[in-house]
This record gives structure tokens, sequence and C-alpha cells, in this order.
């Protein structure tokens, strides 16, 4: 793994505010981010990705690669949480592995993000349909566990006769707040053009980076608070996590090389398969599964998952597509 890069990553602004941020926790200072302010940080960041995707779109053609990479995106949404639901099945109920088998299979924006943030400072970008492809690959995962729920009760006797309320699981699955955001955004940003670009440009780039590290630092201090409940989850959970993680990485990365995806839209791809929902899922199961432990959930995804993508994983991924694909 190249070092320096990983070094980079540690000592970029965002990260090191996620660091200040679980010091919070850990060194037990009153600083506090209101539930408001926090909200509105990541409905910025959607919204910027969302439109500077919309306006990648507007310049590039549509091609039949992006068609492939959309479908990719597609693929591996409806697959992870399938075979990750039987994976946890192995030592928790069928209420918690659905709950998990979704995180899994939704996306983390935060940490795509910060990949976007880290490939912009070697010199590489991403296309805008590769945006699209984030916001396809945040629903279909919360459907899916709320049916893989389901047959687990079905299977087991419990509340045979209980239904799925479609309606209002599928009007919580594409029509939440951040996916709403993402693709109005990039609808938006798509057709305003570079009129629509040069407007907002001092709202939706120039800032962007502050505002990640401020929302990174309410991340940190999230990500602290969950971690008090690690032994709760055991050795199993972070085990499987892992391997999830890995399986994930793996079969994405053949994907981008089967598709030969330039970099820039290969590591996104790649992190967005390796992420996990701890904003948009949580919300859903909340709701739809609610024998579903949230400290269960939100501390694999928050506590286990974000960080080891955003701190060693991302440069990770881009050292193994680097040599995977020869670019110096």
């Amino acid at each position: 793994m190249d070092f320096h890069a990983a070094l980079n990553n540690i000592l970029n602004p965002p990260v090191l505010f996620f660091f200040l941020g679980m010091g919070v926790v850990f060194f037990k200072s009153d600083l506090r981010i209101t539930e408001g302010v926090s909200k509105f940080l990541s409905l910025y960041l959607l919204f910027s990705i969302g439109f500077k995707g919309g306006h990648e779109l507007f310049k590039s053609p549509f091609a039949e690669e992006h068609l492939l990479t959309l479908i990719a995106c597609m693929f591996m949404a409806c697959f992870v949480p399938i075979y990750s639901y039987f994976i946890f099945k192995a030592k928790l109920d069928h209420a918690n592995s659905a709950a998990l088998a979704g995180s899994f299979g939704s996306i983390s924006a935060v940490t795509f993000v910060t990949a976007g943030a880290f490939l912009h400072s070697y010199g590489y970008e991403y296309q805008g349909f590769i945006v699209a492809g984030m916001a396809l690959m945040e629903s279909p995962a919360i459907v899916l566990a709320v049916i893989l729920d389901r047959l687990g009760k079905k299977k087991n006797h419990e509340n045979i006769n209980e239904k799925i309320h479609w309606k209002q699981l599928l009007h919580e699955a594409f029509f939440s707040s951040s996916v709403y955001i993402l693709i109005g955004a990039l609808i938006v940003g798509y057709l305003s053009g570079e009129s629509g670009w040069n407007t907002t440009k001092p709202f939706t780039e120039d800032i962007f980076k502050g505002l990640l590290a401020f929302f990174l630092l309410d991340k940190g201090i999230d990500a602290a608070k969950q971690m008090r409940e690690l032994k709760k989850v055991g050795f199993f959970l972070v085990g499987s996590a892992l391997l999830i993680m890995v399986i994930n990485v793996v079969i994405a990365i053949l994907l981008t090389k089967i598709i030969q995806m330039p970099i820039g839209d290969a590591l996104m791809f790649v992190v967005l398969c390796a992420s996990a929902s701890y904003i948009a899922v949580p919300a859903a199961m909340k709701e739809s599964i609610p024998e579903a432990n949230p400290s269960i959930y939100l501390t694999v995804a928050l506590s286990i998952v974000f960080p080891i993508n955003i701190i060693i994983g991302i440069p990770l991924y881009f050292y193994i597509l680097k040599v995977i694909t020869g670019v110096n």
C-alpha cells in the first residue's frame, strides 16, 4: 500500500476533524452539535454532490460504460443484503440480521464525499453518473431488509399474518429526505447546466470541504459514543462486518475491471460497495423492523465500517485500483 497516500488521507482536514470529534467523547469535552445543525450539514452534502453530479452529467454524454456501471450498482444493492443476511443469521435473530443486511446493502453518502475529496487531492475526478448510481443503491436494501425480516417471521411462525405496508415502505425507501434531495439536486444540476453551476459554485464547491470537515467532527462524536456499544455487539459482529467489507470490495474491484471504469469512477464505486448506511436505513428500520436493536446496526455501521473506510479503506482501495489499472 502507498503509505504516503494513507498518511495524506489521515492528515486530510476532514479526517482529522473526525478524530477531533472522537476526542470530544474520550476527553469528556462539553462540545455539542445540535441535531438541527447536523441535519443541515447532512442535507448540504447531499445537495452539493447531487448538484455537482448533475452538472457533470450535463457535460458528459451518457455512454454504454455508464449503463453497465449503473447495472453493477443495482446488482450490488440487491446482492449484498441477501448474502449478508445469511452470514448474520448464523448468530443473530432474523430482525437484527435483516436490519444489518439492509445497512450493508445501502450506502454511506459521507464516505462517498470523503472519497471524492481524497480523489480531488490527487488530481482525479469522478463522473456525474456515479452519483446517480449512489442514489440507486440507497433504496433497494431497505425494501429487501423488510422482506427478509418478514420471511424470517413466516419461517418461525411469528406474526405470520403480519403484512408489509408497501405504500409506506416504498415511500420511505424512495422519498426519504436523503434520496429526495440527492436526486432532486442531480436533476436541477443537469437542467440548469453551466449557468446554474456558475451561480451555485461558491456554495456547492468553494465551502464544501469546510462543511465536510465540520460534519465529520459531528460524526466523530457519534462514532465515539457508539463505540461504547462494541462490547455488546461482540467479536462475531466485528468479524462478520470485516468479512462482508472484504467480500464487497473484492466483488466491486472485479466489476470495475470487467466494465473497465476509469480509476476515479472505480474508486467511488468500490467505496459505495464497502460502506454501510447509518442514516437512511436506521431511520427506516426503526419504523419497519422495530424489533431490531439500533445499538447493533448503528454501532456496526458507524463505529466499525465508517472509520475503517475513511481512515485506511479509501487509500487502500485507491492503491489496489492503481496496481490493477496500471495508473501511475
